[in-house]
């Protein structure tokens, strides 16, 4: 992030503070309870969002060099996704143009070539088709007819997207805007390498996961033995990219921050930034390096979904726990806290309450859901949501 936005953002924080104010939207919204319990409004999400709409399927760091791969099915489409021996990003449809089986089983691994578990049919990772048994007894075909179908990939500002559709495409322009794409330059998520990935599979919708990181009105109540001990509540900036937004929480080390030099200020050191990068992830840059947050439904329902957390760091930061191990002292700890601390705040309480809200609004006794005008990120995703389903923005009430 650029300094001179750095400061910014960090001045209104202390602003906030010393004034014992916060962001203000300037009234509440009500978003109906069957924005997360529709089946028809599921349906319009899936086709709109996770059919048509690029997906952020991981990070450079998920492809740490040539040869590598992961895979995916979380948005209805296979997709095997690829570092060819080149190094170049490439995506394609993880089904084999034999008899259409799954290619590749694995979650991610080094690989050239991937060959089906029904017949062997194998292609390279160019997507080619390079051999298939028996073709004496099979028949001769023009392998080049065969090959993976290949989805439109891009690898930007260290994000990996692909589109679920052979004809659809990739605009940053449009998906993030202008703004965004400058200030994701001047940051440096190409160099996070990837360490740990953990799945937590809940009964609610797949937009309350999500709910739960735009705001930390409820951190002094929920959070008051975990991040309460870390974080001002209820003190937040908030800024919208297009269809994005950033949220940036106020990190109690502020309070020794503000106390030196301008130029030794640090986003990072003095907050948790919170990117919302439409329409179901969650991106949090801290110092030693990154969360990334993807959000899907499970089993073609509004009732459950399934968070995946990936934990990155920066080379310096891997590259002193290696130290630490040679000293004998277990660096790796160092890490684990990490997960288990991230673990234990949302698995064990942000989707804790979160599924109660959800048990809630299933039940029928709550006509909506409110959103305060201390929780603007909130409103734009909501009234984001809407707009891009063809649907009525929700009213601003004075409050």
């Amino acid at each position: 992030m650029h300094k001179k936005e750095q400061i910014r953002l960090l001045k209104g924080l202390i602003h906030h503070l010393d004034n014992k104010t916060n962001i203000d939207a300037g009234g509440i919204i009500r978003t109906p309870a069957d924005t997360y319990t529709s089946e028809e409004r599921f349906d319009m999400e899936w086709n709109t969002f996770f059919q048509d709409y690029p997906q952020i399927v991981g990070m450079s760091g998920d492809l740490p060099g040539p040869d590598t791969f992961l895979t995916t099915e979380d948005f209805g489409v296979p997709v095997l996704a690829v570092r060819d021996s080149n190094g170049k990003f490439k995506a394609y449809a993880n089904v084999c143009a034999h008899r259409g089986v799954t290619v590749e089983a694995n979650k991610r691994g080094e690989k050239k070539r991937f060959s089906c578990p029904f017949h062997g049919w194998t292609f390279n990772n160019d997507g080619e088709l390079v051999g298939y048994p028996k073709k004496d007894q099979f028949g001769e075909i023009d392998k080049a007819c065969y090959g993976l179908k290949e989805l439109p990939a891009t690898e930007k500002f260290g994000f990996l997207w692909v589109h679920p559709s052979r004809d659809g495409t990739i605009n940053f322009e449009e998906l993030l805007g202008e703004d965004l794409v400058k200030e994701f330059e001047s940051w440096n998520f190409e160099s996070l390498v990837f360490e740990h990935q953990e799945e937590y599979v809940t009964d609610m919708n797949w937009k309350l996961a999500i709910d739960t990181f735009g705001e930390t009105y409820h951190f002094s109540v929920l959070h008051k033995d975990s991040l309460h001990e870390v974080f001002h509540g209820n003190c937040q900036m908030f800024d919208n990219f297009n269809r994005n937004g950033r949220l940036i929480l106020c990190r109690r080390a502020i309070d020794e921050m503000r106390k030196l030099p301008e130029s030794d200020w640090n986003i990072c050191a003095g907050t948790l930034p919170v990117y919302y990068l439409f329409p179901n992830i969650i991106f949090m840059p801290t110092q030693e390096g990154a969360f990334l947050v993807q959000e899907y439904p499970l089993e073609n329902s509004p009732h459950k979904s399934v968070s995946k957390i990936s934990f990155y760091f920066y080379p310096h930061v891997l590259e002193h726990v290696k130290q630490l191990e040679k000293q004998g002292i277990n660096g790796k700890e160092l890490l684990q806290q990490q997960y288990n601390g991230f673990a234990s705040v949302i698995r064990d309480e942000d989707y804790v309450a979160a599924a109660s809200s959800h048990k809630g609004l299933k039940s029928g006794n709550i006509d909506y859901l409110t959103f305060g005008k201390n929780e603007p990120a909130l409103h734009h995703y909501h009234n984001t949501y809407r707009e891009a389903l063809g649907l009525q923005s929700l009213p601003l009430e004075k409050a």
